[in-house]
């Protein structure tokens, strides 16, 4: 299950996406979206969970969570 994850802070790199969505699951792969002017995240990326059921655990136990000062949003991506 693919996830899409918003309002990240800006300082946050793929390696603490990872470990974050690790607790909840087995991760497939994990992009954070970076600006290509400023090397700089965007503020949201992509979690692809090896299951379903982990990606559902991920969007009960994360979404709303706060990361640094900010409250993530964690959904199905409907992207491909």
């Amino acid at each position: 299950m693919k996830l899409i994850i918003l309002n990240l802070p800006r300082n946050f790199d793929e390696q603490s996406l990872a470990l974050l969505f690790k607790k909840v699951g087995n991760i497939k792969s994990c992009t954070l979206v970076i600006d290509k002017e400023t090397g700089i995240s965007k503020g949201f990326g992509f979690v692809e969970m090896a299951l379903a059921h982990d990606g559902e655990s991920a969007i009960k136990e994360l979404h709303g969570s706060k990361v640094g000062d900010k409250k993530i949003r964690v959904k199905p991506s409907t992207s491909e």
